[in-house]
């Protein structure tokens, strides 16, 4: 007998667009809560494609109007360079102006069709191989005197806030391990993390609330975009430690037909928007899925770390690091449950059709896609308990073979980022980073307690108490 095929049958993709005013309708319910606004539609419509206006819309953005998709097998359409453009779509249907990076439109927004695309991927592949010796040795400097201040803060006010060392620390990590001089030894002294935060206000406020009432927030953040020159200040002391502190990497660029001052503008940009970024935003999400794990997690963290650093002579090394499965997987699942990069935008290169789990839908050329990547990675045709952190989801053969659904890289875990897609460029170093934390954490404590929440500035984590390390 023939196999029976089962075929997906075509639909119109649900949803209408409406007129401007459906837009900033949708906008504020946006603003109010990014599960619920898809969630809800996602139910309106039945569907987990469907048409939708995308903040920050009228009228900072040209257009929108965007097919937003919600589930596993939808969502990788957006890695497809082949049929999806990537260009100028990093932060949605819009783009801050770039006054705020000197000019120069940044790797993040470049498709991988451009030459610049390539070469600036290229800067920050060899920036990473040539310091690769660096990371491990900086981040536990950096990390343990962020552990020892927070033994105090605990010990004097029974609590410890760990975003605010983290800040610190992740910003000093990040420039020291890729530029070898530290930036509180510079003139930026350590108003770095408050001078990034400061510009990164610049960049995001269309896509945020701040909890002021809805009406400021939509004149002053929502609907047009906040004079670059303010930002200017806080950005020029960034650049200059840059433009001193990275000279190697800026003579490499010279040799990749880069201009020092472009590049210099991109790794600042790699560095402070995706690196530094990227650490506020994960490391507090891997304490709290920590701090709200069972405390068996804890011991099995703690027996695995220990012996592995053991084994190789008391030393952290990549060695004993890649041999640690479940501090793998806890890292992995932290990454997948709450990922730090929430939307993906791309628009179809080409008329093609996307399959979701239950049906066919005709895409047109010059169509923005847009993906919600805390419902595709929590997908519960792929996951078990998908709304639960499960630390060692991703240990064992069956656990590695989830991995291609672990996309908050842009592309899935298993791929390798390569200057023909756009993966991000530090996808190992983020995972390796994610796992030095976890790995310090247990060498040195035995257990932890933590109290976490979601306010306006997003997940904040204190931890109220540690258990030192007894073996």
């Amino acid at each position: 007998m023939p196999a029976i095929v089962n075929q997906l049958k075509s639909m119109e993709i649900p949803g209408e667009y409406g007129n401007w005013i459906t837009a900033i309708q949708d906008r504020i319910q946006f603003y109010k809560g990014n599960d619920a606004f898809f969630q809800t539609k996602k139910d309106q419509h039945n569907s987990t494609v469907y048409r939708s206006n995308m903040p920050p819309g009228p009228f900072m953005a040209k257009d929108p109007k965007c097919i937003v998709l919600l589930d596993a097998k939808s969502f990788p359409i957006l890695f497809d360079v082949s049929r999806v453009e990537k260009k100028d779509v990093f932060t949605g249907t819009y783009m801050p102006s770039t006054s705020l990076t000197g000019g120069y439109r940044m790797l993040s927004y470049l498709d991988p069709s451009e030459e610049k695309h390539t070469q600036v991927k290229t800067l920050l592949f060899r920036l990473l191989a040539s310091r690769k010796h660096h990371v491990i040795p900086e981040f536990r400097k950096a990390y343990n005197t962020l552990f020892e201040n927070m033994e105090l803060e605990i010990a004097k006010d029974g609590k410890s806030d760990f975003n605010a060392g983290n800040d610190q620390q992740g910003f000093e990590f990040a420039c020291t391990s890729f530029f070898g001089v530290s930036p509180s030894s510079t003139d930026l002294g350590t108003s770095g993390p408050d001078k990034a935060a400061f510009w990164l206000v610049f960049h995001l406020h269309p896509l945020v609330s701040i909890g002021l009432p809805t009406f400021l927030e939509e004149l002053f953040l929502h609907t047009f975009p906040l004079p670059p020159i303010f930002a200017k200040p806080s950005y020029n002391s960034l650049y200059s430690y840059f433009s001193s502190g990275a000279t190697h990497a800026l003579d490499v660029a010279e040799s990749l037909g880069l201009s020092r001052e472009e590049a210099c503008h991109n790794l600042l940009f790699a560095t402070v928007f995706n690196t530094y970024g990227g650490i506020k935003i994960l490391f507090p999400g891997i304490m709290k899925c920590l701090a709200e794990a069972d405390k068996s997690l804890h011991s099995r963290l703690a027996s695995e770390i220990r012996r592995e650093v053991k084994l190789e002579g008391g030393k952290v090394t990549m060695a004993a690091i890649e041999k640690m499965e479940l501090t793998k997987s806890v890292v992995y699942e932290a990454l997948r449950i709450d990922p730090p990069v929430k939307f993906q935008y791309g628009k179809a290169k080409v008329d093609m059709t996307i399959d979701s789990h239950d049906a066919r839908y005709d895409v047109k050329k010059g169509e923005m896609l847009f993906g919600y990547q805390p419902f595709a990675t929590k997908d519960e045709r792929v996951f078990e308990n998908a709304d639960k952190f499960v630390g060692d989801r991703f240990v064992g053969e069956e656990g590695k073979k989830l991995l291609k659904y672990v996309v908050w890289s842009n592309g899935p875990e298993t791929e390798d980022t390569t200057v023909a897609n756009k993966q991000c460029a530090g996808k190992n170093f983020v995972v390796l980073v994610g796992r030095l934390l976890v790995v310090e954490f247990f060498l040195k404590y035995d257990t932890f307690t933590g109290e976490t929440a979601s306010t306006i500035a997003g997940l904040t984590v204190n931890v109220t108490s540690v258990t030192k390390a007894t073996s």
